[in-house]
């Protein structure tokens, strides 16, 4: 195997980061999307969980989107880790946060007919962190600078699906940094790059998908 295989859905949030994180780094990998709804054998022996992001390398098998930001990073020190140690600190706090938290408010707001919960208690648990984050974002356009970081690439996805479920409300409220932070991020050439729409990956076909191209 010559280059890394990423199996990848488009709109998961989890798959993105690591997307951009191998964008970032233009560490190239046979890109293979995938629908949830009807995944791969090839995926599912890579690892059974079923869940993407899955990077395959020669070596070991990573199925974590966290652990596959920092294979990336290992390899790329030069990418997003420009913090000091106070701004490394929030990253780790905050994104604790985000991955525990505020996914687990955010998925009983987005989905609350499926989980049976009250969508607006919900929502304002999600609120809440909005706030705290808005209070630490720069004013140079990615959270502590204007260069992009570990924290940006981690969390935005995840801001954006609480956005998408119901924008009328996100962008009435009052964290105006945060707001302006994915508007940033949802017009920026990174949010480009790695949303395109590419068709689902068939085991028998010839052709071979190089991200980032």
């Amino acid at each position: 195997m010559n280059i890394p295989i990423l199996y990848s859905f488009r709109r998961c949030p989890y798959a993105m980061r690591a997307r951009m994180a191998m964008q970032l780094a233009n560490v190239q990998c046979e890109l293979r999307e995938v629908e949830l709804k009807n995944k791969p054998e090839e995926m599912l022996q890579a690892s059974p969980k079923g869940t993407v992001p899955i990077l395959v390398l020669e070596e070991v098998i990573l199925d974590e989107s966290n652990d596959i930001i920092q294979w990336v990073i290992s390899n790329n020190p030069n990418i997003l880790m420009h913090l000091d140690d106070e701004q490394a600190q929030q990253t780790s706090k905050l994104l604790d946060l985000f991955d525990t938290e505020f996914k687990h408010h955010l998925d009983r707001y987005k989905y609350h007919q499926r989980y049976g919960s009250n969508a607006t208690d919900h929502r304002e648990q999600c609120d809440e962190i909005l706030y705290l984050l808005d209070e630490e974002i720069s004013e140079d356009g990615w959270i502590f600078s204007d260069e992009i970081s570990l924290l940006d690439i981690s969390i935005l996805p995840f801001i954006r699906q609480f956005k998408i479920a119901d924008e009328s409300y996100f962008f009435s409220q009052n964290y105006q940094k945060v707001i302006n932070l994915l508007k940033r991020f949802e017009s920026s050439d990174l949010f480009e790059s790695i949303m395109h729409k590419y068709e689902a990956w068939e085991p028998n076909q010839a052709e071979k998908t190089i991200f980032p191209e």
